[in-house]
């Protein structure tokens, strides 16, 4: 059995703070993804960045204090990849690849569009780009979990006010599109739908208003699968006792072992 853990900590030294490394070993995850590390390797030399029983690896943005993804894994990768070959994707960390036995473990960090015309104009052309990286690798003889925040939802169930939101970043109809396409028609799945399909099941909360307290949320974070991994999810959750960020963690396990 296998247990992967995603989530984005809006800042790895801010999420330590706040006890996300005291959680952690409580997990026994054999993967974590993090996204939006927000710090240089040089940042983090302190042990607590470097777990226990855990190979880490980072890769940075080159603009310090932003983006940024990690992983950590039990088993050692055969190998690990940080560049697509384009930008924003290689200048700003936001692609982290471990290769294992026949399974690959991306931690990924799409981009937000919400600030502005010109940034969801460079989601849009992540989301091209993206999206043939993820035909190339349907094409490959293994299997992939890909753990990011997507920053999309996908249909009414996975944000609360839906409503008012379709004309907003992270809910607009092409990006639900782009959802459609890499599901229906490249193959990927949505691993926690696949056994969860409650309402009310969210990973991003705005701190503005009471967002938090009244789960008015998001589900912007979640592990993507290739279809032969489809028979393999055990589990389905997503962690809000503790908050070490403004995205709460979201954990599955799967019925497959990690082989470096």
């Amino acid at each position: 059995m296998a247990k992967i853990i995603t989530v984005n900590t809006n800042g790895i030294r801010a999420a330590a703070r706040k006890g996300f490394f005291d959680w952690l070993p409580k997990q026994d995850a054999d993967v974590v993804c993090i996204q939006e590390t927000k710090a240089q390797v040089d940042q983090l030399e302190d042990p607590v960045f470097h777990p226990q029983g855990y190979h880490c690896y980072y890769n940075d943005a080159i603009k310090k204090g932003y983006s940024g993804t990690a992983i950590y894994s039990r088993v050692k990768p055969r190998k690990v990849i940080s560049s697509l070959g384009w930008d924003p994707a290689d200048s700003e960390g936001r692609y982290l690849q471990a290769d294992y036995d026949g399974l690959s473990v991306i931690s990924l960090y799409m981009p937000s569009g919400s600030s502005s015309e010109a940034v969801q104009a460079k989601k849009d052309r992540f989301l091209e780009l993206f999206l043939d990286h993820l035909k190339v690798l349907r094409r490959k003889r293994r299997e992939f979990v890909i753990c990011a925040d997507w920053n999309i939802c996908h249909r009414e169930i996975d944000l609360r006010n839906w409503k008012s939101n379709q004309k907003n970043s992270g809910f607009l109809p092409h990006e639900r599109a782009w959802l459609d396409t890499l599901y229906d028609e490249v193959g990927y799945i949505d691993s926690f739908r696949l056994i969860n399909q409650d309402s009310d099941q969210y990973t991003w909360w705005s701190n503005r208003g009471q967002a938090w307290a009244n789960n008015v949320g998001w589900r912007l974070d979640y592990q993507v699968i290739t279809p032969k991994l489809g028979d393999k999810v055990l589990s389905a959750d997503i962690y809000k006792d503790e908050r070490f960020s403004d995205h709460a963690p979201q954990i599955m396990e799967y019925d497959f072992d990690i082989k470096g």
